[in-house]
């Protein structure tokens, strides 16, 4: 089995790849750039896989609603794109989606499953939902991942590369740190969203699913807990998104339902455990 994964060096792409059976080909940018039209049939069709896994996109969602064109071409347009190279060369097609598809029912409380009407609130989410429809549409073959909170030892880089190394650096700098406590959801850590694909791959499985770690939780709760499981004191305020007054709107409520998940036999663990475990990784120096 020959396997082509974009986005590999992501925090995704780097705990998906090591973990897929066959001949896997990690891809980057300079290989395959969804936001470039003319870098994706070509490349397919020399590799000639027999499945393509899609970990790329345009994901800076406060970014993405000051450069929506670039979001679109991406998100949208160049997963149509590689979707219909997969189809052409026989492969079947993964893409990861996510939560940010749901926030417009301002008074949901209750996990959105894959049967739900989206409502997307954002470029970013709206430029995504429309990839999921075209990769559908372009191959029949597809299997539509939606996901959410994603943080992964691979993604501790630079300014910290996802929201617990976030909460981490702020922790030792010593001053008040205030999170949003009015968004639910449900972070996922990458290693285990990377063993249920696999999973799920094996199966043959197309069409949507939603995977998460179990469990629903705010941003603020879960700063709390990253503090409490690293014994951390830390000045932590709740504030609502109103007065966070972010560039881009977020879902209110957007866990998500895994229940189709748990039919074919996957489920994954507590969102707590998960984040001890990435904790304990990353204080193993696995990081």
């Amino acid at each position: 089995m020959r396997i082509a994964v974009l986005g590999s060096l992501g925090q995704l792409g780097r705990d998906l790849v090591p973990r897929l059976p066959g001949e896997v080909f990690a891809l980057t940018r300079a290989d395959i750039d969804l936001s470039v039209p003319g870098s994706i049939a070509g490349r397919l069709a020399e590799l000639k896989p027999d499945i393509v896994v899609n970990c790329a996109a345009h994901n800076l969602v406060d970014k993405a609603e000051a450069e929506p064109d670039l979001a679109w071409r991406v998100n949208a347009g160049g997963v149509r794109d590689l979707a219909r190279a997969a189809a052409t060369v026989g492969a079947r097609f993964v893409h990861f989606s996510t939560d940010y598809v749901f926030g417009l029912d301002a008074g949901r409380a209750s996990p959105w499953s894959e049967t739900d009407a989206p409502g997307p609130v954002s470029i970013y989410g709206a430029s995504k939902l429309a990839g999921e429809y075209l990769a559908l549409a372009a191959n029949p073959r597809t299997l539509v991942i939606r996901t959410c909170g994603l943080y992964g030892v691979h993604g501790t880089g630079g300014k910290g590369g996802n929201f617990v190394e976030t909460m981490l650096r702020l922790a030792g700098q010593g001053k008040p740190v205030k999170v949003v406590d009015d968004q639910h959801c449900t972070p996922t850590a990458t290693a285990d969203l990377a063993e249920a694909t696999v999973k799920l791959l094996s199966t043959g499985a197309t069409g949507l699913f939603h995977i998460t770690n179990a469990g629903a939780t705010t941003w603020f709760e879960l700063a709390r807990e990253i503090f409490r499981q690293s014994q951390l004191s830390v000045d932590l305020t709740p504030i609502s998104s109103e007065q966070f007054n972010a560039p881009a709107r977020r879902p209110g409520f957007s866990v998500l339902d895994c229940g189709k998940l748990a039919r074919v036999g996957i489920e994954l663990r507590d969102w707590p455990e998960a984040l001890a475990g990435y904790l304990e990784a990353r204080k193993a120096g696995k990081i």
